[in-house]
């Protein structure tokens, strides 16, 4: 099994749209009414919006592969870019997905371990990310990693308010 991780360009908009809706839509369809998740779908994964955070200098993206097959991917941001403002000193995931298919390979991990290697590269004294409350895999996932719950924050899956666990790990 050959795993890669390569940062997205203009050129892959329209494969990060439909793995965007592929990953979110495998990962909340069960819990949120059809009405709800396609509001937040249209919203959010428009090739508009898209290519605006594609573009803006304080946001990456960052598909892994698996043999060649795009698998999953990761969205972090920094300065203005995050989703609160935690200050120039820290940088957000904003999204790590990996397709229902290739959970279980250790791709979070890998897209996971990108993402704190841009924090320390950039001297980033903290790495946060907002994980819904419900969703329990991704918690525990998360603290094997060392991030603790910090706060939290609304998110909005159209128009239902849920809450979002807001988890930090620091660097020394």
């Amino acid at each position: 099994m050959a795993i890669n991780i390569k940062k997205c360009t203009l050129e892959d908009l329209h494969e990060l749209q439909a793995i965007s809706i592929e990953t979110f839509t495998e990962t909340f369809e069960e819990q949120n009414s059809p009405e709800h998740l396609n509001a937040y779908l249209e919203r959010a994964y428009n090739l508009n919006q898209l290519e605006q955070e594609l573009t803006n200098h304080s946001s990456q993206f960052f598909f892994v592969y698996l043999d060649q097959e795009v698998a999953g991917y990761l969205k972090v941001n920094t300065e203005e870019a995050q989703s609160e403002a935690m200050g120039d000193d820290s940088l957000e995931v904003e999204r790590i997905y990996v397709k229902k298919k290739f959970q279980k390979h250790g791709l979070g991990k890998h897209l996971m371990n990108k993402a704190l290697e841009i924090a320390m590269e950039q001297k980033k004294k903290k790495i946060w990310l907002g994980v819904w409350e419900d969703n329990k895999n991704a918690i525990a996932f998360y603290q094997k990693k060392g991030f603790v719950q910090t706060g939290s924050h609304s998110f909005f899956m159209g128009d239902d308010e849920q809450v979002d666990l807001i988890m930090t790990k620091t660097f020394l």
